[in-house]
């Protein structure tokens, strides 16, 4: 990545020294979000959509269906595929052309957490064993990057799923008529999956950091859970975690993890 869009070490520095007094640039505390703000049906040609803005973060999620053939190994259930965008317009480190890494790791990790999870009843996607099965899609778009794309997402997703709807299917004909749905939803389990990362950042560890924090990030690990058990753990970055500190970021995720369901608990239900 070009050194001219990294955090200037100066900056990574004072994050650093900040952190040992337990504050932050933004005045939140270590384990605090900011503003959550979540809008759905904000697109008008997928089966279901959510706009996150986590601060200054800013991400679309749609869901697409289609009708295909299911994998050989589950010819009876549906199939789920998950791709990430990150545009050029919501931060000048992101490019045009094929995906990147850091897309295809977000879109994987998003994938993981609602696969897992069992949060879609891919059994119920079935149309005809062996032959026919619908395919969910999940979209992602980065609209501003300031951060924390990650939990953005991971939010995005499971409420446009929430919200979705299934399209009409012609069986005569074996075609999707697009544009008109049916009354019924896609059919997903108890088990919400809230995804959410936490960072270590010297001795330190925090959510949802700014993008400056993000930079400096030494150690990041994504837990996608519900109110039930841990579906999917994914660590990133080099450096290495001791187990007494893997032990906290269970417990901090655990915590954090209530107060957020809270807050985007009624666009679940």
């Amino acid at each position: 990545m070009d050194k001219f869009y990294t955090t200037p070490e100066i900056i990574g520095e004072r994050i650093k020294k900040y952190l040992k007094q337990g504050k932050r640039f933004d005045n939140r505390k270590t384990e605090e979000f900011r503003e959550i703000l979540v809008e759905t049906g904000v697109s008008k040609n997928a089966e279901g959509s959510a706009r996150v803005k986590i601060g200054n973060t800013e991400v679309i999620v749609g869901i697409k269906m289609s009708v295909g053939t299911p994998y050989p190994d589950s010819p009876n259930k549906g199939n789920l595929m998950t791709t990430a965008e990150l545009l050029p317009l919501s931060s000048p480190r992101f490019e045009s052309g094929p995906p990147k890494f850091e897309a295809i790791e977000l879109g994987r990790i998003i994938d993981r957490g609602v696969r897992e999870s069992k949060f879609i009843e891919f059994e119920k996607l079935c149309i005809k064993e062996g032959e026919k099965v619908w395919t969910v899609f999940i979209d992602i778009y980065s609209i501003n990057d300031d951060g924390n794309l990650l939990d953005a997402a991971g939010i995005g997703a499971i409420i446009a799923l929430k919200n979705a709807k299934i399209p009409k299917y012609d069986s005569k004909k074996d075609i999707v008529v697009y544009g008109e749905w049916t009354d019924e939803k896609i059919p997903l389990s108890k088990n919400i999956p809230l995804s959410l990362t936490v960072h270590k950042i010297g001795e330190s560890l925090l959510v949802d950091p700014t993008r400056e924090e993000e930079d400096v990030s030494e150690v990041r690990v994504t837990i996608g859970s519900s109110k039930e058990f841990i579906s999917s753990i994914q660590k990133g970055e080099s450096a290495s975690l001791e187990t007494e500190e893997f032990s906290k970021i269970l417990d901090l995720q655990e915590r954090v993890w209530k107060d957020i369901f809270k807050k985007i608990e009624k666009h679940l239900k």
